[in-house]
């Protein structure tokens, strides 16, 4: 049975680009579950691949205007719209889900890889988690030091799901004992975006 097509936003990590093996990886295995995706640069990314500074990226409440931009230029042929991102990206992804005129336009946001907080670090980043109006599906390596599966594991937020990638880091790199790979791993991410993607269809067709 074919699927139905859907539009996902994709942006990138603090340090890699849309053109770093694991987003290379993501796309491919996304575009399997048809699913269209289109990528999106940060401005001060763009510079970097441009030959530009390679200073780090902005504080997130820079960022979410540039994404609030790219997802109204995303959303004009009225086709259902998920939103996602990788680590950072994610992060700034679901901050525009918190906010009821962006949300207003999504049907989903994905983060592969969200940073709870900063490695050994115990400022947690999830305060707007208890604002968002559209499902935040988090797709999680069970290692990865940006929050760890038993330091996340007790926490609860309504409208977020969590779903654990076996010894995954937080690239989806398992340990060899697993008998897993990063690729299996980001294979499974995909599936599990396709399978949250039609069970929210679903709840919202008439």
């Amino acid at each position: 049975m074919s699927k139905t097509a859907v539009k996902l936003l994709l942006t990138h990590g603090a340090g890699a680009s849309c053109h770093s093996d694991f987003m290379q990886q993501l796309c491919s295995a996304l575009f399997a579950e048809q699913i269209e995706v289109s990528l999106f640069h940060f401005g001060y990314m763009q510079t970097r691949l441009d030959g530009g500074s390679r200073r780090p990226p902005p504080k997130a409440t820079l960022l979410q205007p540039e994404l609030m931009a790219a997802l109204q230029q995303f959303t004009r042929d009225g086709q259902p719209c998920f939103i996602a991102g990788k680590s950072m990206g994610g992060r700034i992804a679901s901050m525009l889900a918190a906010d009821p005129e962006a949300a207003a336009m999504l049907a989903g946001c994905f983060v592969y890889g969200y940073p709870f907080h900063a490695p050994g670090k115990s400022v947690w980043r999830t305060a707007h988690f208890s604002q968002l109006t559209v499902p935040l599906v988090i797709l999680q390596g069970e290692r990865d030091p940006f929050g760890k599966r038993n330091e996340v594991a007790a926490k609860h937020w309504p409208g977020v799901v969590l779903h654990w990638l076996n010894s995954g880091d937080h690239d989806f790199k398992p340990l060899k004992s697993s008998g897993q790979s990063q690729a299996s791993l980001i294979i499974e991410a995909a599936s599990i975006t396709r399978r949250y993607i039609d069970a929210i269809l679903d709840e919202t067709q008439p």
